[in-house]
């Protein structure tokens, strides 16, 4: 069973992935969406909350953000390995009559400032709104998005810090290649 999300303040926000995790981007425009998975995702601003997040112009996902200017990011577990491999593999357009999510029988639930579905059993959500920069875009596939909402399962996440003692299952999971991953390790504390 999932864990409901609790909101974390937005200016916490960027910690939800400065570790590097591998995310879920997921998108919708109209009646259409799709998931896909993406290693380079990383915090750029405090306030407001910004994310860089590097989209190839030939995916399924892009197409929907740029149409609707809209994206989230999931931050997916351990526990979700296979499926992330699984998504990260496989383009929406190459399903018919049909979409990632329910190709995969995933279940969802509503975001709250955007009409993009958020993936459950991840452990970190955030809801993003692109700026527009069409030469970061079309350049580099560079998008620079505002967090205008952003969750965490308060299991492995409160008081804006990680936690995963315990809880094996839910780390975050970093992609290495060739469906390999490393799961977050131990918090370390620096002495000052």
């Amino acid at each position: 069973m999932y864990s409901r999300p609790v909101q974390v303040v937005l200016s916490k926000a960027f910690r939800l992935i400065n570790h590097g995790p591998t995310v879920l981007i997921s998108s919708a425009h109209n009646s259409k969406r799709n998931i896909m998975a993406a290693a380079w995702v990383c915090a750029l601003d405090f306030d407001p909350p910004k994310i860089t997040a590097v989209i190839d112009n030939n995916t399924y996902t892009r197409e929907l953000i740029e149409a609707s200017g809209t994206f989230a990011i999931n931050v997916p577990c351990v526990a979700q390995i296979d499926l992330v491999t699984k998504l990260g593999a496989s383009s929406g357009r190459e399903l018919d009559g049909t979409d990632k999510f329910a190709e995969n029988k995933l279940e969802t639930f509503a975001s709250k400032h955007i009409s993009v579905p958020l993936l459950a059993g991840c452990v970190a959500w955030l809801e993003c709104k692109v700026i527009p920069e069409p030469h970061n875009q079309n350049t580099y596939d560079l998008f620079i998005a505002e967090v205008v909402a952003a969750y965490a399962d308060e299991r492995v996440f409160s008081d804006g810090r990680w936690h995963f003692d315990g809880q094996d299952d839910l780390h975050t999971i970093h992609h290495v290649a060739g469906g390999t991953y490393f799961a977050a390790g131990t918090l370390l504390q620096a002495k000052t």
